[in-house]
């Protein structure tokens, strides 16, 4: 139960900062030697997270006529992520992009990217989100399934990169992890029903509950946050992350 909390937690607090979810709970698992990390608990918790969302959002997702075309970029943004995604998996190449020193380079390097973007002083608000946009965005957006990119990350930075200020860019990443985490919440839950185990169904519905609690939190603290501080924050403990991971991985 304690490895479940403490992934739940790490879940709930990087899946929707510029820090990469994945790349934690590797890292934290690789660390403490946890024994319930997996691909299927990683789902899981991914779950709680899209619930948070969803909650997050349901005035919006209420009011879709009004904001209909808002969700259909972001529909077009999230086919790249959502195709990639079902080949790595499906090919089960998804596995092998766990490593150290794969998420040690890509934290560094996307968070340099993502002090880059932070750096323009920009005013588009998400109503300004067009398919063009929508599009670029969806493309790099897909990179985000190698841990340590960020799916959050590389969206508020592309996000920035294209005029976007840094509230606007985070509702973005937020809007955008609907679909994916749609599609991931609907394999997870297929996969559970399929388990035999109940003590595997168990455990991954507890990582559910307590992810879905700690990401809703973790959104509303981030909103808050972006509309006082830059994200020069998240830049360093990427660099210092990244640069410790390497040491790790190479020495």
């Amino acid at each position: 139960m304690l490895e479940i909390l403490v992934l739940s937690l790490i879940q709930g607090v990087t899946e929707f900062i510029p820090v990469s979810s994945s790349s934690h709970l590797i890292i934290i698992s690789e660390f403490l030697k946890f024994t319930k990390e997996n691909l299927l608990t990683n789902i899981s918790l991914h779950i709680g997270s899209f619930i948070a969302v969803i909650v997050f959002f349901r005035n919006e997702i209420k009011n879709f006529i009004k904001y209909k075309r808002i969700f259909f970029l972001i529909l077009i943004s999230s086919i790249p992520i959502l195709s990639l995604g079902f080949f790595l998996v499906k090919l089960e190449i998804i596995n092998y992009l766990r490593g150290i020193k794969i998420i040690g380079w890509t934290t560094i390097i996307f968070g340099i990217l993502l002090y880059i973007s932070d750096k323009f002083k920009n005013t588009k608000k998400i109503e300004n989100l067009d398919l063009k946009s929508s599009i670029i965005i969806g493309l790099f957006h897909a990179i985000s399934l190698i841990p340590g990119v960020s799916r959050s990350g590389i969206a508020i930075t592309l996000g920035r990169f294209l005029g976007f200020n840094r509230v606007e860019a985070a509702k973005i990443s937020f809007l955008l992890s609907i679909p994916v985490l749609l599609v991931v919440s609907l394999y997870g839950l297929y996969s559970l029903h399929v388990t035999e185990s109940i003590d595997i169904k168990q455990i991954n519905f507890i990582a559910i509950i307590f992810s879905g609690f700690f990401s809703y939190f973790t959104i509303v603290f981030f909103l808050k946050f972006l509309k006082r501080f830059n994200l020069i924050l998240f830049v360093i403990y990427r660099i210092f992350l990244g640069a410790f991971l390497l040491y790790y991985a190479y020495l």
